[in-house]
């Protein structure tokens, strides 16, 4: 019984409370309105400069820098002409013509060297293709020998017009014979120059190859050294390469039912290279450094051999 006194008890104070509320008002108080929100329209943030450095990290896996015991910047060379690196070479599937290829539809971006700051334009990037002294100019006699032509066919049309009257057909519009350069074709550029960090990852315990940059050189007959065709963020590249599986392949010679794509390929490490740079101050390459090509060899192996060695000895058994 007691307890149920406390409940009515409790029941009518609250009445009470409430009916003492509503008197005080008048009203009862209805519920204000929820103020929206403005909204501000999005403000879309400008396009980058066509000429503009790469953002970002250029590699597929970039290790943290806290996490870096050791680094050298190191720069390989792939001669094509190897017959190690022919399954990059297979006819069709030319790791240069997938990434030209790859050019022409607007895949990637193309740049003046490796350091992969500077973007090329279209028309930077067609001059490079040109074979050197392979140019085709027209010149005043050739131009005067066209319009000449054209000349006679317009008034060979134009007698026929005459003759037949309304049975005349106009035959389908010709264009001259363009006159241009003489271009690279895929199997022209031989060379593939790799930018990558060596780096002693601390956190995992092992060395990793962390590829940047990709740089096509092609020979040159007149000057007898390599021009560069262009620069490629290695991060596109491996993109361009896993979007056509059917054309990036890496040729297995061994077996036709289990070629690799060229993404996979350049993970495992499977071509053939030489070191042709390792990071110093002075920016120089081996051969500058050493004086010849045939020293600048022994210094490649001594520079692989000793980044094999650091990392060998830093275990202790």
């Amino acid at each position: 019984m007691n307890r149920v006194y406390l409940i009515l008890l409790f029941v009518a104070g609250v009445s009470v409370q409430s009916v003492g509320q509503t008197r005080s008002t008048g009203t009862p108080a209805a519920p204000q309105p929820r103020q929206a929100t403005p909204t501000h329209p999005a403000t879309q943030q400008p396009a980058a400069p066509a000429n503009t450095a790469y953002s970002g990290s250029p590699s597929v896996r970039p290790i943290p820098e806290s996490d870096m015991m050791y680094r050298r910047t190191v720069w390989r060379v792939i001669d094509l002409r190897e017959k190690q690196n022919r399954p990059l070479y297979s006819v069709n599937h030319e790791v240069t013509k997938i990434i030209m290829d790859a050019v022409k539809r607007g895949e990637l971006t193309v740049y003046k060297d490796d350091s992969l700051k500077k973007t090329m334009t279209p028309d930077e990037y067609r001059k490079t293709l040109v074979k050197p002294g392979e140019e085709i100019v027209e010149t005043e006699e050739d131009r005067q020998a066209r319009l000449e032509a054209d000349k006679q066919l317009a008034q060979i049309e134009a007698a026929k017009r005459r003759q037949q009257g309304a049975k005349y057909v106009a035959p389908p519009p010709t264009e001259s014979a363009a006159m241009g350069p003489i271009e690279y074709n895929p199997r022209d550029i031989k060379k593939l120059e790799l930018k990558e960090d060596v780096i002693f990852d601390k956190k995992r315990s092992r060395m990793y190859y962390q590829i940047n940059a990709v740089t096509l050189k092609v020979p040159n007959a007149v000057t007898g050294f390599d021009d560069v065709i262009g620069a490629f963020a290695y991060k596109d590249l491996e993109k361009v390469f896993r979007n056509h599986p059917q054309e990036a392949i890496w040729y297995n010679m061994q077996n036709n039912a289990s070629h690799l794509n060229l993404a996979d390929a350049f993970d495992l490490r499977m071509f053939g290279s030489y070191i042709k740079k390792v990071s110093n101050p002075n920016d120089d390459d081996l051969a500058t450094i050493h004086g010849g090509s045939e020293q600048a060899i022994l210094a490649a192996q001594r520079a692989l051999e000793e980044m094999i060695e650091f990392e060998y000895s830093l275990w202790s058994y």
